[in-house]
């Protein structure tokens, strides 16, 4: 069974179980593939080099909606805009983090440098926006009913081992973040 994260001499630790950095190792890689730009004939290669995508378009997917959000919600112009300049940076940025976190699986206890449990912080983050979507959580009440979802056993349907899956990733991330405020105080 997992263990927290915490903070301590030798950094930000942690423990996994092996079915448990399996599950982590995959929510990683679904997402980095959803995050993969689309490699696109003719592309200039310079404009790829520096971060430009000039046929980049809002996502229809919802979770990739929540992954790369529009910069304004009333101006669709400035949206677009800024989403040419920025969005393949983001994308890479993104992807990066997943697959630095997904390096750290290979052991059952975890060691993180500040920069790794940036990098995680970042990857559980993107799992869970892309399964709160997939879950419909809209509103404190959605999330209250996946958060009554604890126990595995009673996993009957896809929406049940979601809601497992989210709850983990959450207290995952909760427990992360946490380990990192208090490797911020001082020592005694």
């Amino acid at each position: 069974m997992a263990k927290a994260f915490k903070s301590g001499l030798k950094g930000i630790t942690g423990f996994l179980e092996p079915a448990e950095r399996d599950l982590l190792r995959s929510l990683f890689s679904d997402v980095i593939s959803m995050l993969e730009p689309e490699e696109r004939e003719g592309q200039d290669p310079l404009a790829a080099l520096i971060g430009l995508d000039m046929d980049v378009a809002e996502p229809s997917d919802r979770a990739m909606k929540r992954l790369l959000p529009n910069v304004s919600k009333d101006d669709v112009g400035a949206s677009l805009e800024f989403r040419q300049l920025t969005e393949r940076s983001l994308r890479e940025t993104k992807t990066g983090a997943l697959r630095a976190a997904a390096l750290d699986l290979d052991k059952d206890e975890i060691i993180l440098t500040p920069q790794g449990a940036k990098h995680w912080s970042m990857a559980l983050n993107d799992v869970r926006l892309v399964l709160a979507e997939r879950l419909d959580i809209r509103d404190e009440a959605d999330a209250d009913h996946v958060h009554r979802m604890q126990d595995w056993s009673q996993a009957e349907d896809v929406e049940s081992y979601l809601a497992l899956v989210y709850n983990f990733a959450t207290w995952l991330q909760e427990s992360l973040v946490q380990a990192m405020l208090q490797s911020l105080e001082p020592r005694r």
